[in-house]
């Protein structure tokens, strides 16, 4: 469940760094009630940042199925044993 905290308990940074820490989340910050912010640790971050890069793959991977820019794994093994005498 994604922890809330209003933007005046961002004061008390060590408690704050502990929790984004401990979470498997990102933490919302809001102000005035609204949401205003998003924090997390780096570890969260990097993982989050690697499983968009790799959906961004998937989707040119699919769009490129799509248009027919596919060889078959036969072909494309043949093609690199020639270029590099394997």
């Amino acid at each position: 469940m994604p922890q809330i905290i209003p933007i005046r308990d961002l004061k008390n940074t060590s408690e704050i760094s502990q929790m984004c820490q401990e979470s498997d989340e990102p933490i919302f910050i809001t102000k005035n009630g609204y949401g205003d912010m998003v924090i997390m640790s780096m570890k969260l971050f990097e993982e989050k940042m690697f499983m968009l890069d790799v959906y961004n793959k998937l989707i040119a991977a699919e769009e490129q199925i799509a248009e027919g820019k596919v060889l078959a794994g036969n072909t494309s093994l043949k093609s690199i044993r020639e270029k590099y005498n394997v």
